[in-house]
C-alpha cells in the first residue's frame, strides 16, 4: 500500500459503508439483487486484496466504483454465456471483450489519475447529485442509461439484450439525458451560480 493508503483495518471500515452506495450502482444495472449482492462483494473483496495497489492519488470511491464497473461486466458476461440463451453461439461477448480489453488481457483505456483535491472534492460532490438524480430515473431509462454511458456498451447489443427497437433506445436515451440535465440543473448547476 501507498502512503496515502488506508491501513487493511481501515479501509475495511472505509468498504462496509460504500456497501450501500455500490449496492445500489449495481442494482440499477444488473437488475438482479443476487447478481448485484455478487458483483459488490467482489469488488469488496478484490479492494481488500489489492489494498497495496491503491496509491490514494483518487478518491477511495472512486477506485472501488472503477473495480465494480469490471464486476458488473463479469456478471454481465457470465450469465449473457449461460446456456438459457437461445444464441449462445453468438460473437457478441467476444465483441465486447475486443472492445474492452488488448491483446495482452489488459484494459484498452485506464483512467486519468485525479490529483487537484478541490477539484476532486467537486467532483464527488456533484457524482453524489448525479447517482441521486439517477436514482430518480424510470427504471427502464436508468438501465438503458447505464448501459450505454457507463458500461460503454454498443446500440446494438443493447437493443438486443433489452428486445427493444434502435428507435426505441434513443428515445429513451434522450429522455434519460434530459431528466438527467433537469435534475442537475436544479440540484448542481442552480446552487453553484452566483
Amino acid at each position: 500500500m501507498s502512503e496515502n493508503a488506508p491501513d487493511i483495518a481501515s479501509l475495511a471500515r472505509q468498504l462496509e459503508t460504500l456497501r450501500p452506495s455500490l449496492l445500489r450502482l449495481a442494482q440499477l444495472q444488473l437488475r438482479n439483487a443476487a447478481w448485484a449482492e455478487d458483483a459488490v462483494s467482489e469488488t469488496l473483496l478484490a479492494a481488500l486484496q489489492g489494498a497495496q495497489r491503491y496509491r490514494g492519488t483518487a478518491q477511495l470511491k472512486t477506485w472501488v466504483v472503477g473495480i465494480l464497473k469490471h464486476k458488473v461486466l463479469d456478471q454481465l458476461r457470465h450469465h449473457t454465456r449461460e446456456p438459457t440463451l437461445a444464441d449462445a453461439g453468438d460473437d457478441e461477448a467476444d465483441e465486447l471483450e475486443t472492445l474492452l480489453y488488448r491483446r495482452d488481457g489488459h484494459f484498452q483505456e485506464m483512467p486519468e489519475p485525479w490529483t487537484d483535491p478541490c477539484g476532486e472534492l467537486q467532483r464527488e460532490q456533484f457524482f453524489a447529485v448525479l447517482e441521486a438524480c439517477m436514482e430518480h430515473l424510470p427504471a427502464r431509462q436508468g438501465r438503458v442509461f447505464l448501459m450505454r454511458e457507463w458500461l460503454e456498451i454498443d446500440s446494438a447489443t443493447i437493443c438486443q439484450e433489452l428486445g427493444i427497437a434502435s428507435t426505441n433506445l434513443w428515445i429513451l436515451l434522450h429522455r434519460a439525458r434530459l431528466r438527467l440535465r433537469e435534475c442537475l440543473q436544479q440540484n448542481w448547476f442552480g446552487d453553484h451560480e452566483s
